[in-house]
């Protein structure tokens, strides 16, 4: 999958799917805290499902209106409305349980064979899958970028009700195995019921691409009855996580005042308090939001997130100095996280320590190559350290992902200029290049 950065919204980042149909982007909200968040609610119906909790993700899809989906093996994508209209992990879990399903019964590798033999297969996902390569992410990482309009992503999304209805079935038995309550699944679709009666333009994207019927909702139903009040696994760890995702993400995308107002309505001191601290800082009260984030930390002093969250007010304020600390701290407690590497790495560019500020975001480049925002700033390191080719390779890999390979082209062809001929570098230019013309020939045959 492809990333590239957007915007920035505090200490959430805003990216996109790059597009290689013209369509409308689909844009990512991503924060380690809350990706680790939804690992932790995701991880006992993965574990069912037989799918590592380790290589697939949980991606939030910055979009207001209620939708699920997978494009590949290795993630699944929700929108950020259906989370902000969830109440319990368990409702979550059970939108997971059915996407996990897509993925083991083997729907979307159908899919993506299907979509091999279309006359659009060659330039869908084309980028994305030599910078997987380049990278080292393997297979799993060459899936396929989306948006959201033509008619060739509508039917690659749609899913048939037979589809739909196996889904129901494997989902409902990973929650069982899970030792998770089903009722969890009854209340997702009670929040589409009656949608299949509106015209298309009004319905969710969920029922546009999961159709819905009387059956599936009594199957569900019955399922619901059957084992809904058998919950064996105890939920306090997922209900914990549930409300920190949910409430990092509200906190960022609704208004400062609609959040103070909610401080306490996860029944959790530590949020609350991390809630605060993003409010007060979307409304400029410097002082307030550190003593708000300074107060969680005292509860969770090994949390790394607390201090990334730290750390991106101090940035955003422009105190870099304090900001790398903040940083650093996260990063020694959880080290393996690309999100925070690259926070770590931004810190330290700011503060003006290129020497430090570069190994750490090209650790963050092995850890995630996917992130946009750290692309950029590794360029800029590179660029600031007299390594003119590096910094032309890692920009032409940026404009790849974002699917501009005409731009990803011109400056590859720089780097392999200024690269040492036959090196990994030098290699990963090559790539790009060739992606660019082929990606020209196709232009030119249409």
């Amino acid at each position: 999958m492809t990333f590239h950065t957007l915007a920035r919204v505090a200490s959430i980042l805003i990216v996109s799917l790059a597009l290689a149909l013209p369509a409308r982007a689909v844009s990512l909200l991503r924060d380690a805290d809350m990706e680790y968040a939804l690992a932790q609610v995701a991880a006992p119906v993965l574990k069912a499902a037989g799918l590592s909790a380790s290589r697939t993700k949980i991606l939030v899809v910055n979009d207001s209106s209620l939708n699920a989906f997978v494009i590949s093996n290795d993630a699944i994508y929700v929108h950020s409305g259906l989370i902000s209209r969830m109440d319990r992990a368990a409702m979550l879990q059970a939108v997971i349980a059915h996407e996990a399903a897509h993925i083991t019964n083997g729907h979307i590798t159908r899919r993506i064979t299907n979509l091999g033999n279309a006359r659009t297969a060659a330039t869908l996902g084309q980028a994305l899958a030599i910078l997987a390569a380049a990278a080292g992410a393997g297979e799993g990482a060459a899936a396929i970028s989306l948006g959201t309009q033509s008619a060739a992503q509508r039917n690659f999304l749609s899913h048939t009700r037979a589809e739909e209805t196996a889904a129901d079935q494997s989902g409902a038995r990973y929650l069982r195995s899970a030792g998770i309550d089903l009722d969890g699944m009854l209340d997702v679709f009670r929040l589409f019921r009656g949608q299949e009666v509106l015209s298309a333009s009004r319905q969710d994207p969920y029922v546009r691409s999961h159709p819905l019927s009387r059956d599936r909702l009594r199957t569900i139903e019955g399922f619901a009855a059957a084992y809904g009040g058998s919950a064996t696994a105890d939920s306090a760890t997922s209900d914990y996580w549930f409300a920190r995702a949910k409430g990092k993400l509200t906190s960022f995308t609704r208004r400062p005042s609609w959040t103070l107002n909610r401080l306490g309505e996860s029944g959790y001191r530590d949020i609350a308090l991390m809630r605060e601290a993003a409010a007060r800082h979307q409304n400029s009260q410097t002082r307030r939001a550190i003593a708000a984030i300074d107060k969680a930390i005292a509860l969770r002093p090994e949390d790394p997130f607390l201090y990334d969250l730290k750390g991106q007010i101090l940035m955003e304020t422009r105190q870099f100095a304090a900001a790398a600390n903040a940083h650093g701290r996260a990063v020694q407690l959880r080290p393996n996280d690309g999100l925070l590497q690259a926070g770590y790495g931004r810190a330290l560019l700011a503060s003006g320590n290129v020497s430090a500020a570069l190994p750490a975001l090209e650790r963050a480049r092995r850890i995630d190559f996917r992130d946009g925002s750290m692309l950029r700033d590794l360029s800029v390191a590179y660029a600031k350290s007299g390594q003119r080719g590096m910094a032309s390779l890692i920009t032409a890999e940026r404009y790849a992902l974002r699917g501009r390979l005409e731009d990803a082209g011109i400056h590859a062809k720089r780097a392999t200029g200024l690269l040492s001929e036959g090196s990994g570098p030098w290699q990963r230019a090559q790539d790009v290049v060739l992606a660019s013309e082929r990606a020209e020939k196709r232009k030119k045959r249409r």
